[in-house]
C-alpha cells in the first residue's frame, strides 16, 4: 500500500509557505522604503523638542528654526547640527514647512529669496533673490 498525507499536514505546510511569502514581502517593502529614502527620496525631519524651549501662547513649543518654501522651487536648503547630523539637504517646493528644535543649527540657502524664515518665533529678513546665504541659529537660553 501506498502513503498517504493527512489533511492536517497539508494546511500546516500551506500556513508556513503563506507566512514565510508574508514576511519576504514585508521585508522587500521595508528594504525598498530604506532605499529610496536613502537614494534622496522624501525626507521627514525629525522633531524633537528642545528642553527649555518656551512656548507660544497656546503652550506648543516654538520652534528654533522654521523654514517654508514660498517660490515653486527652493534650492538646496541645508540645515545641520554643529559638528553633528545633517538634518536636511535637499530641494524643497512651495508650501512646504519645516521645524526644528535643536539649541544651534547651522543653516546654508542656495537661494535666500525662494524661503521664509523664522528663528524662535521671529520673522528673519527676506534674502536677495538668488543670493546665497548661510548663518548660524540657536535656541533661547532654557
Amino acid at each position: 500500500m501506498g502513503r498517504h498525507r493527512s489533511a492536517p499536514m497539508g494546511l500546516a505546510r500551506l500556513a508556513l509557505a503563506v507566512l514565510a511569502a508574508g514576511a519576504v514581502v514585508t521585508l522587500l517593502v521595508i528594504g525598498g522604503r530604506a532605499l529610496f529614502a536613502s537614494a534622496g527620496g522624501e525626507q521627514v525631519p525629525v522633531r524633537e523638542p528642545f528642553s527649555g524651549s518656551p512656548t507660544g501662547g497656546s503652550g506648543v513649543p516654538v520652534p528654533t528654526l522654521r523654514i517654508e518654501c514660498v517660490a515653486d522651487t527652493c534650492p538646496l536648503v541645508t540645515v545641520r547640527v554643529p559638528g553633528g547630523d545633517v538634518l536636511q539637504h535637499r530641494d524643497m517646493s512651495r508650501g512646504e514647512e519645516v521645524s526644528y528644535f535643536e539649541p544651534e543649527l547651522d543653516v546654508v540657502l542656495s537661494d535666500a529669496g525662494t524661503v521664509r524664515v523664522t528663528e524662535n518665533g521671529e520673522r528673519r529678513p527676506q534674502g536677495e533673490p538668488g543670493g546665497r546665504e548661510s548663518f548660524t541659529t540657536r535656541g533661547p537660553a532654557g
